[in-house]
């Protein structure tokens, strides 16, 4: 009985000790079908519901560095869906050789699509972000 209660103490401390896991990946194209717009502690959210995509970006420093940066409506849509585009292929080409780049910062593929139409949003925020990741940490994508 009194190694029951010492396994059961153990098993608690070592369950307490444990991280959760939570969303890590520097940006993602995901399936959704909510349609908002969420801003908390540096982790942007932007959904489509038109097009049943998001793009969430976690990156501390990313929102403040965002304000300083030409707006939206600098750009035209299909300039940042080719930009995107060769940035999502150094990308993920970067992801599948760990041994060659670091893989804490190229964590997991990005699913972008150019036969599908994220709109403004989702391509401007993409866009900013491989910049943001280019300065941040020295970074040349092209």
């Amino acid at each position: 009985m009194r190694n029951l209660i010492i396994m059961a103490v153990l098993l608690m401390i070592i369950c307490s000790c444990t991280t959760s896991q939570s969303a890590t990946n520097k940006s993602d194209l995901v399936k959704n079908n909510n349609s908002l717009e969420e801003v908390e502690s540096d982790t942007i959210k932007i959904v489509n519901d038109e097009l049943e995509y998001e793009i969430i970006i976690i990156e501390v420093g990313f929102d403040s560095w965002m304000v300083t940066q030409k707006p939206m409506s600098y750009y035209s849509q299909n300039t940042l869906e080719i930009k995107n585009y060769m940035d999502v292929i150094e990308w993920n080409q970067r992801v599948v050789q760990p041994q060659r780049y670091n893989p804490i910062l190229y964590e997991q593929l990005i699913d972008y699509d150019p036969t599908i139409d994220y709109g403004m949003e989702v391509n401007y925020k993409l866009y900013m972000y491989f910049k943001y990741f280019e300065q941040k940490y020295h970074q040349n994508l092209r």
